[in-house]
């Protein structure tokens, strides 16, 4: 470097926030600056990244544009301050220094899928990390779940316990090596290892891979720990295999997920396009719901009984890429991953009965004895639990979560403005919790449903996690109006404990708050709730819901017409009650007993609905579909939660109604008082004598009504933005035709994207609603 005179050289302080640590941003910095000839240090700290460089003041100007713009792809940059400094210090060279602790205000990057170079590495022969299963480099790799807290350094992650090798500390501290400063870095002769045991934790003989394979060919379940918890692996194609599974693991019908080796194997299954395929391939390699190919069903008997799209994943962990390789027969290179192989595994989550995902060895020994016939482990802890991400393109052809876990946690969801830090309960359904720092909400993984002790616990444990991980105290707590649900007592609980406020959030307030928050709306904006149950300010279930929502404050503008629900919380897994139902408020009572015969509570049901005993009434669109699934003969009872209207989504498909707009709009009407009454439809329906031309008629139907009662809010309160929000949502075909009908009437829509539009993402918007509160104290 040039010696300048002084008044030629400048010194700034860089601060850099975001995720920025983990993902080879300090090695990143090194080489821009000696690139540059500039001089100074980086460090990791817990407010992100700071920097001091000296140089010529148009080369550091060089040096802060190129800092945004040639970032490495897995950091994500939302703050970047520089500051002059006074005094030069002439060092000689750039440094990177000692992570130093403090106040956390940056984040943990997700966990990501292997890159290629490191791909390229673990299928050559020549290489010293060929097949070994834990590779990874500074753009891939475990994050998220081996970290125990920031800044994030080896020692504060579950690879402390592994001393580096000399050539692997070698590659540690070369800023020329892709490596450098990789916290993850490991190879076979230092780092974790595999090591397959049968049921009684025996070692099994041979190479772990080739013996895990040669099981699952054979029909065997296999428990496969992964980067966030364990998966059940067994031949998709094994109808046999499938069926025990589903025996041991107590899963009847609900569909499988399944993992083919890239995309010219996944074509052999499945319909993809490029935005879909994108998905497929992306870092975060989540699960994607497709349309299955001709005959698909038919091939892979029990993997997703009676619909019509197929959950789908590429490998995302050296273990996964390595069974796929052995079963190709251990090819150099990587060409063979996009070829077509006939291996199709079925790759679930490790949570027998519905319980929390196994993550540690000995657990996985104890909770899946009786499930697993062989369990490929291995000595890295997690410690973080984070099940697999699931995603579908909804309506525009934007993704859409299903469940936000594995590859976005804890990635941050920018709210519209700054507020105290909440800690946000969920919901009783497909919990998750939501922390806020400032104006970023942390939406924790997949947590599960609270009807069993260890999610209640999991819940908890996740709180203390993540307020330890982003070194946050909760200023507030935020929870479901509903009193009996675990995650209400638990916020009021930790309240109390804590000395909090808590905000008791009604369920589709929060739905609609959470889609609101997302698009950084902070204003009033209609608000379309639309799912199974929620309790309503009157104690009643609600759950079809036209809302006015306003951050802390909403009013109910609509709703749908009540249908009686005999027998209360059994009509969720009876969807036949909600026909019955639906029968008795059309006037044909009499026609329930011989309608059902094959029920022996008809007539006590009917007797029920015709007393009006424990009927309560609910406005929920779940349970309007439920009616018709079960009229429609599609589906009379559930194995699980959603099954019926799912089913009749798949049954509807594409086709076209065999009804005019003038026939549609008179099947739902909208009343005087502003309800919205499908009783026409259903009786149109009740009467139907195809099921699949049923099916059509009341999506197409229902989305026409929705479209006339939203634009008529539209009109009368001068709101012209709906967000929809709510289960119903991941209807796909529900959400495209509603969102067409609302564009073609001047309605802009919001849907969710950051978060699912179902329970998985109601902390979100429980925290938003007590930020609102506790901002303007209402």
């Amino acid at each position: 470097m040039p010696i300048l005179a002084d008044a030629a050289v400048e010194r700034r302080a860089i601060r850099v926030r975001g995720a920025v640590q983990g993902v080879g941003f300090r090695p990143f910095v090194f080489r821009l600056a000696r690139d540059l000839g500039l001089v100074g240090w980086v460090f990791n700290d817990a407010d992100g990244v700071s920097i001091e460089v000296e140089g010529p003041a148009c080369t550091l100007a060089s040096f802060e544009r190129r800092l945004k713009a040639d970032a490495p792809p897995l950091a994500r940059i939302e703050h970047l301050q520089a500051t002059a400094r006074t005094r030069l210090q002439r060092e000689r060279g750039f440094r990177i220094l000692a992570s130093r602790q403090g106040k956390v205000t940056t984040s943990i990057p997700p966990d990501t899928a292997t890159c290629d170079p490191c791909l390229a590495e673990l299928f050559d022969p020549a290489d010293r990390r060929h097949r070994y299963a834990f590779i990874n480099c500074t753009q891939c790799g475990p994050r998220y779940t081996l970290t125990r807290k920031l800044p994030y350094d080896r020692a504060q992650t579950s690879m402390a316990a592994f001393a580096q090798c000399p050539l692997c500390l070698r590659e540690y501290t070369d800023p020329a090596r892709r490596r450098f400063h990789a916290e993850p870095n490991a190879c076979p002769a230092c780092g974790p290892a595999l090591a397959l045991v049968d049921a009684r934790n025996r070692p099994v003989a041979g190479d772990p891979i080739a013996a895990t394979l040669e099981l699952l060919r054979a029909g065997r379940i296999v428990a496969i720990k992964g980067l966030g918890g364990f998966h059940l692996a067994c031949d998709a194609r094994n109808p046999g295999a499938v069926a025990r599974l589903r025996e041991r693991k107590q899963r009847e019908e609900k569909p499988f997920a399944v993992m083919v080796a890239g995309l010219g194997s996944a074509a052999l299954w499945v319909r993809s396009g490029p935005a879909e395929q994108a998905l497929l391939q992306s870092r975060e390699r989540p699960i994607v719901l497709l349309a299955m190919q001709p005959g698909c069903a038919e091939r892979l008997a029990g993997v997703a009984p009676g619909l019509n799209v197929l959950g789908m994943m590429l490998p995302c962990t050296p273990i996964e890429f390595l069974l796929f390789h052995e079963a190709a027969g251990r090819p150099a290179g990587t060409g063979w991953l996009q070829d077509a192989h006939d291996l199709l595994l079925v790759m679930t989550s490790a949570n027998p009965g519905g319980e929390p995902l196994v993550t540690g060895n000995d657990e996985a020994l104890m909770r899946l004895e009786g499930i697993a016939d062989a369990l490929l482990m291995h000595d890295r802890d997690i410690v973080a639990r984070c099940d697999d991400s699931v995603l579908r393109l909804g309506a525009g052809g934007a993704p859409q979560f299903i469940r936000r876990a594995r590859g976005y946690t804890p990635m941050p969801v920018k709210l519209p403005r700054p507020g105290p830090s909440v800690l946000a309960a969920g919901a009783w359904l497909k919990n998750t919790i939501c922390i806020t720092r400032a104006d970023e909400a942390f939406l924790s993984p997949h947590i599960g449903d609270l009807d069993n002790a260890a999610t209640c616990s999991a819940l908890a444990d996740m709180a203390e996690h993540l307020c330890a991980v982003l070194d946050v105290k909760p200023q507030a707590v935020a929870h479901d109006l509903h009193p009996d649900f675990f995650s209400t007592r638990f916020a009021l609980e930790f309240a109390a404990v804590h000395s909090l406020p808590a905000h008791a959030v009604q369920h589709h307030h929060a739905h609609v708050a959470a889609v609101a928050a997302e698009h950084g709306v902070d204003g009033p904006l209609l608000g379309l709730a639309l799912d199974g149950i929620g309790l309503g300010e009157d104690k009643a279930a609600w759950g079809g819901e036209l809302l006015i929502v306003d951050g802390a404050a909403f009013r109910r503008l609509g709703h749908l017409s009540t249908l009686a629900m005999p027998g209360g919380d059994a009509v969720a897994r009876e969807p036949w009650r909600m026909a019955a139902a639906a029968l008795h408020r059309i006037g044909r009572g009499a026609q329930i007993e011989p309608r059902f015969r094959g029920r022996p509570a008809a007539a006590a049901v009917a007797q029920m609905l015709a007393l009006d005993l424990r009927c309560p009434p609910t406005t929920s669109m779940g349970r309007w579909f439920d009616a018709a699934a079960a009229l429609l003969q599609v589906r009379e009872t559930s194995a699980y939660e959603g099954q019926a209207p799912m089913l009749l989504e798949a049954l509807a498909g594409a086709g076209a109604p065999c009804a005019s707009d003038r026939e549609l709009g008179e099947l739902v009407r909208i009343l005087a008082d502003g309800t919205l009454d499908p009783t026409l439809l259903i009786a149109r329906l009740a009467d139907a004598d195809d099921a699949r031309n049923g099916a059509v008629l009341f999506h197409h139907a229902i989305a026409d009504g929705l479209a006339r009662w939203v634009a008529a809010a539209a009109e009368t309160t001068g709101l012209r933005t709906v967000a929809l929000a709510g289960g119903c949502f991941l209807n796909a075909l529900l959400t495209a035709l509603l969102a067409a009908r609302l564009g073609q009437l001047g309605v802009r829509v919001l849907e969710a994207r950051q978060a699912p539009p179902n329970d998985g993402g109601l902390a979100l918007g429980q925290a938003w609603v007590a930020i609102c509160r506790q901002t303007t104290g209402d």
